[in-house]
This record gives structure tokens, C-alpha cells and sequence, in this order.
């Protein structure tokens, strides 16, 4: 009887057998063994522990992943696991004790997680044939409930400064630490770290640039050979001087004047090429998809001149377009309370001439005010003369209308729907980019954004509950492996259905060609597997759609019988790009 095959109930000697419930836990095992995660930690983490601290940071991703337990519950987590599955190695669950582990982590930080990430980010470039060419960075904030006084004092401890800083989680009460990501290939961290609370976007954009060298020459790339994306913190003096050697793109901070000057420039002069929609997917009637629009220029910046394209989207910004509607509102009072005080009715001709001009003064750039003057004739009071037609007197009716500056507004809706994009990248030759090329490329930024949603996903990652600033750098380090492994099970699936032309069934069983990491969670619970003298069994043989997904993700069967030391995954070479 095949391993493969499942066994017999009636056949099993309880006593001497133990049943797993796995997920996909053995699935993200398996792609942590592709990226050699306990041999690399283990190389760079010097330890004199019996407990290796590769063995524990592969349990903490696992767990991270789990989603189902804290972090210092790492032994609880593992008691109900096959941890000789898993890690590779027979292990017993007590020996990931609370101490044991703030050990490792404390060994972690004075080895430096930076530089593990940093093997571990070349190591999955190298496995998985990841696409360096284009490296998108950014930051986040995470707020931490703890005081941590002692990040208060004059010469804090070692690790991130816990303190407060501008909060991106809306919670300016509590104090955080920040996070940097450094992605590539569909969002896939290659280098990350955690920086103090009070970080700016602008600093830390210029320290990232000033290792962002070495860091890509690790992954076989030099100067001028890959294209650095960042948000608009990114532009200002100091950082563009760094980039003098560097291809970039990002977007211009509407605070620049020669941000203005290039969307009015591009609006009046009317002059577009359409690019169309740049989602992958389809839209539906409640979420159509945008529309974009482009307009080639050039603005100068502290004497240099760059390449800038001015986008339209029909999903324009809708915090601007909020202060557009508040503009023409404020111009409609504005008005209203410029007009107020002039009366209706004149005894004079003359006297409603001066006042229709006034009224007609107050128009706006967004409204017309038209004054009209109508003359009425009033009969005189008292009684009319026998025979004789009653004496009138003539009064003046002012009246006035407001209508909007249809093509004004219409202009400064177009205005708010624009945002300019800066870019060193040239339009013709080596390593050029079209309009199209540039915009689709910075919109890949999204994708560094759904890593920070996963980073703080309370499902996910739980509350921290370190005391120590050095272990949440180390912490940070964990988290950040578990993402790349995240990603890169995603990646693989996207790729060969992208590669096969294939789909596979998603939610609902209907066909998909983009499944979520999520998805495949979802399809992989209640795998039961049965331990038998050494041997594992399935009790139940994976069903079709467990092996669509399997052969996705480069993996078989196998993958939920085989320890390490005995799995082998030659397929994922297949997964390169």
C-alpha cells in the first residue's frame, strides 16, 4: 500500500497511531524549505541554544501564517502540530518555551535581521526566478499598546524607537514603530526592516537610497539597471540628488508649483493619449473599472529637468473633487451674501443701473450673476379724478440669477481628476518606457499596499506582546519572512495558470485564473493525515481540487507525507519567470 493511499480505519491500531488535521501549513513548509529558511538563519544566527534558532523562526512564520494562536504561544501552537513535518526534524513542542524563544530572538537582533532578510530576498530571487527590475518601497506605521518608557530616556536601548509619529493607522494616542518594504515581482519582499516611530517617509526613502545598490547588486543587478518606485514622500532635493544614477518613478507632490503648471498646461491644451484601463480585473456595474488618460511633458526641479506625464483618471480623486464641491458651494454663499443687502424695488432708474452693476461685480470664476431690471408702473394711492385714467408712478424691479460656469467648473473638475507622475526613465532606447509602461508600472505600487494590510491583519498577525525593542526589530524580521512566503505561494500559483493558460476552481468552484493566497487556505482544511510507525498515510485521498492547486503551486501530494530532510521540489524551478 502506497504512502499516497489512504488507509484503511478498521486497519488502524489507535494506540500506536496519531492523526493530524493539517491545512496548508505543510505547503508553506515546503516553500520555506525552497528558500533554505532554518539553513540560511542558521548560518547567519550564531547560537550556542540546543533549540537552533532556524528551527524556531520557521515555527514562528508557520504560526504567523496560522493565523490562529499569539506569537508567545509558540508551544501551544506546535503541541497540535507534526512538527517532524514541518520543521524537518523530530522536535517535542516544550521545547519552544517563552524563554527559549525570547532567546533566539534576542540572538536574531544581534546578528542583525537585516542581513538575513537580505540572504533570504537573494535566495528567493534566485529559487524563484523573481523579476528585479523594478523594486517598489514604502512604509508603514504599527501601533503598539505598551508604554515603553524606555525608548523615553536620553540614550534609548538598542532596536526601534517605540514613540509617537505621525500615525498612518489613524491612532496619533498611541505610539508605533515603522516598517520599510523593499518589493519586486507582484509584491514579494526582498529586503525589509523596522524603523523608529517617529520615521519620516522622506528620511527614510533617502537612507534606503543610499544602500539601494549594494542591496540590488546582490541580486545581480547594477546601476541603472532596475527602476526604483516610490510614493510622493519620495521627491525632494536631497533624494532626487541621490538618484542621480538611479532610474525612478513617482509622483509629483501636488505642493510643487510645477505640479500645477503641468495640469493646466496638459488640460487647456487638451492633447491626450488614451490608455484605457490598466485592471486585471473585470469590471463589474458597482466597480467600474478606471479609465486613464496621459499628457507627455517635462517639469524642472532644483535646475534638472525630468520627464513628467500628467494622468487623468475617471475615477478622479475623490478628496479633491470633495473640496471642488465645496469651492462652488462657498462661491454659491459667497455670492448670496455679496447680494444680500440690495433692495428689490427702486423709485430711481438710475439708482437700479448702479445696483444691477454691482450685483453683477460679485460673479466668481465658477458662477455668472445676471442682473435684470424691470419697470412697473404703481398706482397712486387715493382716490382717481372723475373721468381721467388713476396716475401711476414707475418703480424698478432688480432681480438677479446664478448659473454656473459650465466649462470653468468643468476645467477645475478635470484639474482635480489629474496627478503627475516624475520619472527618470527615458521615453526612446535602452530600458525605455512608453506612457502606458510608466503608469502601469507605478500602479504596481498597490500591491507593497495589500503587504502592509497583511502585516497588520489582526487574523494574521496578532497583538504584540514583547517588552524589549530589540525583539520587535527581530519580531519585525519574522513577519516579514512570512509575508515573502505568503507572496511567493500566491506568485506561484498566478504564474503557471498566467503561463498554462489554465484555470483552476475558486470560490464557489467557479473557475479562476487568479487565485489569493486566502483562496488556497480555504481549500486545504481538514487534510487528515495519520502517523503510523514512522509513516504517514492519508485517510482520505486528496480530492481534484486539492491537486489543481498543488500542481499550481509547484508541489504534489507528497508535500503533506514527506519530512524535509526527504522532500524534494524540483518543479518550482518551473515557476521562474
Amino acid at each position: 500500500m502506497s504512502s499516497h493511499d489512504p488507509i484503511p480505519a478498521a486497519l488502524v491500531p489507535l494506540a500506536d497511531a496519531t492523526v493530524y488535521t493539517h491545512g496548508f501549513l505543510p505547503i508553506a513548509a515546503a516553500y520555506c524549505n525552497a528558500l533554505s529558511l532554518i539553513d540560511i538563519v542558521n548560518s547567519l544566527v550564531p547560537s550556542q541554544m540546543l533549540l537552533k534558532p532556524g528551527m524556531v523562526v520557521q515555527a514562528m512564520v508557520l504560526d504567523v501564517l496560522s493565523g490562529r494562536s499569539p506569537l508567545y504561544h509558540l508551544e501551544t501552537f506546535l503541541s497540535g502540530q507534526d512538527v517532524g513535518l514541518l520543521l524537518g526534524q523530530e522536535l517535542d513542542a516544550h521545547a519552544f518555551t517563552d524563554t527559549n524563544i525570547a532567546r533566539s530572538l534576542d540572538a536574531m537582533f544581534e546578528a542583525g535581521p537585516a542581513k538575513v532578510l537580505t540572504r533570504l530576498g537573494r535566495q528567493a530571487a534566485s529559487v524563484f526566478g523573481l523579476d528585479c527590475s523594478v523594486v517598489s518601497y514604502d512604509t508603514t506605521s504599527t501601533s503598539v499598546w505598551g508604554e515603553y518608557r524606555q525608548c523615553e530616556q536620553p540614550v534609548p536601548p538598542p532596536g526601534p524607537v517605540v514613540t509617537h509619529g505621525h500615525s498612518k493607522d489613524h491612532q496619533p494616542q498611541l505610539k508605533q514603530f515603522m516598517t520599510e518594504l523593499l518589493c519586486v515581482d507582484r509584491g514579494v519582499p526582498i529586503y525589509g526592516a523596522t524603523l523608529d516611530g517617529n520615521s519620516s517617509d522622506k528620511r527614510s526613502n533617502n537612507a534606503m537610497l543610499s544602500r539601494i545598490s549594494t542591496i540590488m547588486a546582490a541580486q545581480g543587478l547594477g546601476t541603472g539597471a532596475f527602476v526604483y518606485v516610490a510614493d510622493s514622500a519620495m521627491v525632494t532635493r536631497e533624494n532626487l540628488e541621490a538618484l542621480v544614477n538611479t532610474k525612478f518613478i513617482s509622483r509629483l507632490p501636488a505642493t510643487y508649483e510645477a505640479c500645477r503648471r503641468a495640469i493646466e498646461h496638459a488640460v487647456d491644451a487638451g492633447v491626450w493619449q488614451d490608455t484605457g484601463s490598466l485592471t486585471e480585473l473585470p469590471a463589474i456595474a458597482s466597480r467600474p473599472s478606471a479609465e486613464y488618460r496621459s499628457h507627455e511633458t517635462t517639469v524642472e526641479l532644483y535646475g534638472v529637468s525630468y520627464r513628467a506625464l500628467v494622468i487623468h483618471s475617471s475615477s478622479h480623486d475623490k478628496r479633491r473633487q470633495k473640496q471642488l464641491e465645496k469651492r462652488i458651494a462657498a462661491s454659491c454663499e459667497a455670492i448670496a451674501q455679496q447680494v444680500k443687502p440690495f433692495v428689490s424695488e427702486y423709485h430711481c432708474e438710475a439708482d437700479a443701473q448702479s445696483a444691477a452693476a454691482h450685483i453683477m461685480e460679485c460673479s466668481t470664476a465658477l458662477h455668472q450673476v445676471a442682473a435684470t431690471i424691470t419697470a412697473v408702473e404703481i398706482r397712486q394711492r387715493g382716490r382717481p379724478p372723475k373721468d381721467k385714467p388713476a396716475p401711476t408712478q414707475t418703480r424698478y424691479h432688480l432681480s438677479w440669477t446664478l448659473t454656473e460656469n459650465t466649462a470653468a467648473i468643468q476645467r477645475e473638475r478635470e484639474l482635480a481628476g489629474c496627478f503627475v507622475l516624475i520619472t527618470s526613465v527615458p521615453i526612446t532606447g535602452e530600458s525605455s518606457m512608453d506612457s502606458t509602461g510608466i503608469l502601469r508600472t507605478y500602479k504596481g505600487q498597490y500591491s507593497i499596499e495589500n503587504d502592509f494590510a497583511f502585516l497588520k491583519d489582526p487574523l494574521i498577525v496578532n497583538d504584540l506582546f514583547l517588552k524589549t525593542t530589540s525583539r520587535i526589530d527581530a519580531l519585525g524580521m519574522i513577519l516579514i519572512i512570512a509575508l515573502m512566503v505568503w507572496r511567493l505561494m500566491e506568485r506561484s500559483m498566478r504564474l503557471h495558470l498566467q503561463q498554462t493558460g489554465g484555470k483552476i476552481p475558486g470560490w464557489d468552484n467557479k473557475p479562476t485564473c487568479r487565485p489569493t493566497a486566502y483562496m488556497m487556505t480555504t481549500v486545504f482544511q481538514g487534510i487528515q493525515v495519520i502517523l503510523l510507525n514512522g509513516s504517514r498515510h492519508f485517510l482520505k485521498t486528496p480530492t481534484d481540487r486539492h491537486l489543481a492547486f498543488l500542481k499550481a503551486l509547484g508541489l504534489n501530494p507528497g508535500v503533506f507525507l514527506c519530512s524535509r530532510s526527504h522532500l524534494e521540489i524540483p518543479d518550482l524551478n518551473r515557476l521562474g519567470g
